[in-house]
């Protein structure tokens, strides 16, 4: 209904705010008056995970899985694959989407095959090239391109903040254009009119997406890189960018995409990310001079009940530790404590810190002991970033991308024995390293001397990898042969 569709949109505006409680109000009166719109129970169930809100937690899975399973539209594919560990489930769900929200759109036609000419065309699509955690990764992908073999093209529809991180990416691309105030049918043609060979999305089913210039056919081939860690189920996205871990071979049947296989973690990394000079102390931070600190950076909707549950354990078998967390609205934080006590732990014990730059997030971590990782899904950036400042970080392996994606870090950071397979192996593990300080100092001084000799922070490395791929699934397509799996070789 009219009323509905006005509600959900005026709703979604509050959420995009941060009015979390205010939007799911919002979002409450908009299923009453018409629940058939797409994507509002989901964008309901993802307002209350970032305020940690887990009332009738239970009944909401079951409803996302009964759902999808049969086959309705409800259900952001971003929020399924972030509560969900079932491969099977995000697959469907963002089947769903694609059906209903972006379907392929042949309006444009198709593409010729070209002669390949003394470059292979590229270009990245997000709206993230700003000082956000895309770019943080990826700055120094864009800088370590071969142009000798490479033209690389970006499309930003995001702000223009004119940050550092933003300065920094135009100084590294021979084109770079701003495409916000154009429709998606625009942005695909001025691809084409460039002539793209690959046209890669940095933004998958992630908020401000475009995913309808890929439906539209912006390149010859598409790929799904780095923003979104599942498959977009969509026959458009030709590629996704993975690695053994994320993406075993006996799973790729749950990718509608045809799997590129680095040789280290699908996840680059920036060698030149920087940390403050500024040495923070424990009691600065608010936390205790003495005891074991464990940390957990992650954004809120990522912490479910099950995942608390057994971090509430992990305090109450570990004497004077702590717990410090991300302070992403008080309403979460107000909650977790409340949540803290309920499970007999005081909540003084739960220590939160607000956003501060990258730079200075990036030094003060190295007042942790040792990050827990969320499940079923990851930390990501936040993971690399607690490995780049030395902490070492535990991680219980999922099933899907989403939940494998520390896993891959830490195996390319040679530290694969904090990769626990279940949440009692996990729990023991968190409580063996806070006893055993000569255990927890040697995952230290490896962590330390790795980061430097090893694959993970190594971008000019990942860089040939990514381009040797590029190379390798540019050539099927001139040769008018049909998408295949690529593997690349270390």
């Amino acid at each position: 209904t009219l009323g509905a569709l006005l509600d959900k949109a005026f709703t979604d505006i509050l959420q995009e705010l941060r009015q979390y409680e205010a939007a799911i109000a919002g979002y409450d009166m908009a299923i009453a008056l018409g629940s058939g719109l797409a994507g509002v129970v989901g964008s309901r169930l993802h307002a209350k995970m970032r305020v940690c809100d887990w009332r009738d937690w239970r009944n909401e899975l079951s409803a996302l899985t009964a759902r999808v399973t049969d086959n309705r539209r409800g259900y952001d594919p971003f929020v399924v694959l972030t509560v969900t560990d079932s491969a099977a489930l995000q697959r469907a769900a963002a089947a769903i989407w694609v059906r209903e929200v972006n379907p392929p759109n042949g309006a444009l036609g198709g593409l010729p095959i070209r002669e390949r000419g003394e470059h292979i065309r590229i270009a990245y699509f997000s709206s993230d090239l700003h000082d956000h955690a895309t770019l943080r990764l990826a700055a120094g992908l864009f800088e370590s391109h071969d142009r000798s073999k490479f033209l690389t093209t970006v499309f930003s529809f995001g702000p223009d903040s004119r940050d550092g991180m933003r300065r920094r990416l135009e100084a590294a691309c021979e084109d770079f254009v701003d495409v916000r105030g154009l429709a998606d049918r625009d942005v695909a043609l001025l691809a084409r009119r460039r002539r793209i060979d690959i046209a890669i999305d940095l933004k998958g089913f992630t908020r401000d997406n475009r995913a309808g210039i890929f439906a539209l056919r912006a390149a010859p081939v598409q790929v799904s890189f780095l923003g979104y860690p599942g498959t977009m189920a969509a026959g458009y996205i030709d590629y996704l960018v993975a690695d053994a871990t994320v993406i075993p071979e006996d799973q790729r049947r749950h990718y509608a995409e045809k799997i590129i296989t680095l040789p280290n973690c699908y996840q680059v990394n920036d060698s030149r990310r920087a940390a403050s000079p500024r040495r923070f102390t424990r009691t600065e931070l608010g936390l205790p001079a003495l005891g074991f600190v464990y940390c957990c950076f992650n954004a809120c909707y990522k912490i479910t009940p099950e995942v608390f549950d057994g971090w509430m354990r992990i305090l109450k078998a570990v004497p004077h530790s702590v717990l410090w967390l991300l302070e992403e609205n008080p309403r979460a934080a107000d909650r977790l404590r409340g949540a803290a006590v309920e499970r007999g732990v005081a909540a003084q014990r739960l220590i939160f810190s607000k956003r501060v730059s990258s730079e200075e997030h990036l030094a003060r971590q190295r007042c942790a002991d040792l990050f827990l990782d969320t499940y079923p899904c990851n930390a990501h950036t936040t993971a690399s970033d607690a490995l780049w400042a030395g902490v070492p970080l535990l991680t219980r392996l999922g099933a899907s991308f989403a939940g494998r994606v520390a896993a891959s870090l830490l195996t390319t950071m040679g530290l694969p024995d904090l990769v626990t397979q279940t949440q009692d192996a996990y729990e023991a593990l968190a409580i063996r390293l806070a006893a055993d300080g000569e255990l927890l100092g040697d995952l230290r001084a490896r962590l330390q001397a790795n980061r430097s000799t090893g694959p993970l922070f190594d971008t000019a490395l990942f860089t040939r990898h990514l381009e040797e791929a590029f190379r390798r699934i540019d050539e099927r397509r001139r040769a008018a042969l049909p998408a295949e799996h690529v593997i690349v070789r270390a």
